[in-house]
């Protein structure tokens, strides 16, 4: 058969899909949506392999409308409005509903792309339906976000994913007419990396053209031939190998770091996950040691946020290769984390009366902002005065890191606040 066996054993109907109970049970969200024929605009987020198509194909078939699709690849602006035309005009010609238009990795649509559709949903000529794997909150301009409900699909577990096997052996007309033993599965799910799709591909490679087939480990392995980067964007290898790349930057090992840095790469990442863990890392891990940091850490994700792949690589190289050696520092991580402990333990204490706004003369008669000093008008611009809650008073949040410039921010207090925090 020329169509691929994760094709040919598609679900059709709700009762036929897997996993997703959350969404598609009896009770879930989107089985009741379409029993009460409301279908609202909405974004499918979960890893890849998942079903977001099948579940956008099965939304449109049990709710009778008509379908559209569009896949952000390769679809422009030109493109998103003929099929916005086309569903303008069969809207009301074979069903009172409006019809469904489903975009396919919708995080690829540009700004434009994206404005392009809102008139569409907001006027109702369409229903959208986006899928996508990447955090919608990030990848979703707000004005579509806000005019969609997102719901999220989990990733497969082990049982979904040999259940998915199973079904392929029983229902598939061609699989289902061979002898096939499922001796072992581990190396086949772990090659999936919970993609449902990649382990079906697999699975088909390895059965070929034999009648009878023990499948164990040892088989999978040898018979699987490519020696191809295993990378699942959203399974647990992608957390591993992120881990082990702000590891190795925290660690200052701009070696490792650059390694884990082109496993990604290889890996087809987005080139913005990757900035935004550079970014997040310039302030947690390096913050005030070396404050030059953030500012790279942020013109790298505005760069490659333009620019993309391949030649985004060599910038995200360069900004690691930097934060790798660059002076660590996690003190302002610590003091924030302090300070909300701090908050949730002693709950909202009363600003004190001289640090109170007093805009308006009632305000002013109550004190407020009475005897609050300027620090400008004094010798070095500070005078010592109190600034937190009473309650908490000389309480110490913020310890500086050692090392060169923050052991002057240290000198600085030290010189400011004397004995006061114990600086």
């Amino acid at each position: 058969m020329s169509q691929p066996l994760a094709e040919r054993i598609r679900p059709r109907t709700l009762e036929d899909y897997l996993s997703q109970k959350h969404l598609v049970g009896k009770e879930g969200i989107l089985t009741n949506h379409i029993k009460q024929g409301i279908i609202p605009s909405l974004i499918l987020w979960g890893p890849p392999g998942t079903g977001k198509t099948t579940l956008a194909t099965i939304i449109a078939e049990e709710s009778k409308r008509p379908f559209y699709t569009l896949s952000a690849i390769n679809s422009g602006v030109k493109d998103v409005r003929e099929v916005i035309e086309k569903a303008k005009k069969s809207n009301g010609l074979f069903t009172q509903k409006n019809p469904i238009l489903f975009i396919d990795e919708i995080h690829r649509f540009s700004k434009s792309q994206q404005d392009s559709l809102l008139g569409a949903v907001e006027k109702g000529w369409v229903t959208l339906i986006g899928a996508t794997t990447e955090n919608p909150s990030f990848e979703v301009i707000p004005a579509l976000l806000s005019r969609c409900q997102v719901y999220i699909l989990n990733a497969f577990d082990k049982q979904d994913l040999v259940d998915l096997l199973h079904r392929a052996m029983e229902k598939d007309e061609v699989l289902s007419s061979k002898k096939i033993v499922l001796k072992e599965t581990d190396a086949l799910l772990q090659m999936s990396g919970g993609d449902g799709r990649k382990l079906l591909n697999i699975f088909e490679l390895i059965v070929g053209a034999e009648d009878t087939l023990t499948i164990d480990n040892a088989l999978v392995l040898k018979k699987v031939q490519k020696n191809t980067v295993r990378y699942d964007k959203t399974g647990e290898q992608h957390y591993d190998i992120v881990s082990a790349f702000i590891k190795s930057i925290r660690g200052s090992d701009p070696n490792a770091a650059v390694y884990w840095l082109a496993r990604m790469i290889e890996g087809g990442e987005d080139v913005k996950f990757i900035a935004r863990r550079l970014l997040i890392l310039a302030s947690e891990d390096i913050g005030n040691a070396n404050p030059t940091a953030l500012i790279l850490a942020n013109n790298t994700f505005q760069a490659v946020s333009v620019i993309g792949y391949p030649e985004s690589r060599i910038i995200l190289s360069q900004c690691a290769v930097y934060l790798a050696n660059s002076p660590k520092s996690n003190a302002s991580y610590e003091a924030i984390g302090k300070a909300q402990g701090l908050v949730r333990t002693t709950g909202d204490l009363s600003v004190p009366l001289h640090l109170r706004n007093a805009p308006t003369k009632l305000m002013k008669d109550l004190n407020y902002g009475k005897d609050y000093q300027y620090a400008h008008s004094y010798q070095r611009n500070f005078v010592e005065q109190e600034f937190l809650p009473d309650e908490i008073k000389n309480t110490k949040l913020y310890e500086p890191g050692n090392n060169a410039r923050e052991n002057q921010f240290r000198e600085f207090l030290k010189q400011r606040w004397k004995k006061k925090y114990g600086y």
